[in-house]
């Protein structure tokens, strides 16, 4: 069997396990103060021109959207997400269980735009709402779409404009940054959003993302909110020496690659098959609709998610590469899929 559920199904890179042995008996400080964690951040910092963010290493995803969303809002106030944005569909409600309401828009690219904001914030008025305060957007979104900076620079000014937080779930960015159609550098994320994460764990680290925030109403106390809801790690190191070692040169970005061109020839290879999609994804995720006679013989070698349902007797599957997806593999993939189809 082989797994395309999933972009964290591998442990790590192997490098990152070298460097983990290397520094175990190494004696330092804890709480993200030590040497690999400062000497990550310093990178990372120079990696976005910019020395004026504070970044926190924080172990997964959730965790982060949870931390950072709680913490950015006051009580009354919510988060606006696209109807697939992870806050709103996989997070068994983590979101809501800090007392703030998720308001989901419904999109049909995964991606918000200003004019979803602006009908949200016309109908939420007055003080017997909820106000919304914070813009959630994923970078690649759920459904394996990017945003180009064209977009994002829209959406950053009408945020602006109207005085909300715009913060980014980067659990695939570097998939998206690597997209082929991808006009956005990690760079220039500091100016046009307030917060957002740099995800390990889907992207070659054993665990990990790197919170950076830009905003500096934003910074204060943030390392108290880490420390109540029980991410300040004692042995923060291993979350620092991840990311020294994904940052120490392009080896972050060569692992996206490798996701994004594995993506690809699935994509052009089910494209030649005569299969559509469900929706036309340039990065490391991607939804071909199949017969579901077909997924039936698929499952039998491959493990997949079946997303949604196209129709009675057709299905939308999701196939996932990653950072350690071989050409082989996506191969055997292709050739099984032709020998099903007969």
């Amino acid at each position: 069997m082989y797994s395309f559920r999933n972009d964290y199904s591998e442990g790590s890179h192997a490098r990152i396990l070298k460097a983990l042995m290397e520094a175990n008996l190494v004696q330092d400080e804890g709480y993200g103060e030590d040497r690999y964690c400062l000497e990550a951040i310093r990178l990372i910092k120079a990696r976005l021109g910019r020395n004026d963010v504070d970044i926190h290493f924080i172990s997964g995803g959730t965790q982060t959207n949870l931390i950072a969303i709680s913490a950015f809002l006051r009580p009354h106030e919510a988060a606006i997400a696209a109807n697939t944005g992870h806050i709103n569909v996989h997070e068994t409600g983590a979101i809501e269980a800090t007392g703030h309401k998720v308001i989901a828009v419904e999109v049909n690219d995964g991606k918000l735009k200003p004019e979803n904001l602006k009908t949200v914030l016309e109908a939420h008025s007055d003080e017997h709402m909820v106000k919304p305060k914070l813009v959630y957007i994923s970078d690649s979104t759920e459904i394996g779409t990017i945003y180009k900076k064209r977009e994002l620079e829209q959406l950053s000014a009408f945020c602006k404009e109207n005085k909300l937080i715009l913060f980014m779930d980067g659990a695939r960015l570097g998939s998206a940054l690597c997209s082929a159609e991808n006009d956005l550098k990690l760079s220039d994320l500091p100016s046009l959003v307030d917060a957002f994460y740099i995800g390990g764990t889907k992207n070659g680290a054993l665990l990990g993302e790197a919170l950076v925030i830009c905003q500096d109403s934003l910074k204060e106390d943030f390392r108290y909110h880490l420390k109540q809801k029980g991410a300040l790690l004692a042995k923060g190191r291993l979350l620092g020496i991840q990311f020294l070692e994904l940052f120490r040169d392009d080896l972050y970005f060569d692992l996206a690659k490798n996701a994004n061109k594995m993506a690809s020839i699935l994509s052009e290879g089910i494209g030649k098959a005569g299969f559509k999609f469900l929706i036309h994804s340039p990065s490391n995720q991607i939804f071909p609709i199949f017969p579901n006679t077909l997924i039936q013989k698929l499952e039998k070698n491959y493990l997949f998610n079946t997303w949604e349902k196209a129709d009675a007797e057709h299905s939308v599957i999701r196939l996932v590469t990653s950072w350690a997806t071989q050409e082989n593999d996506v191969n055997a993939f292709l050739e099984d899929l032709k020998k099903a189809m007969q």
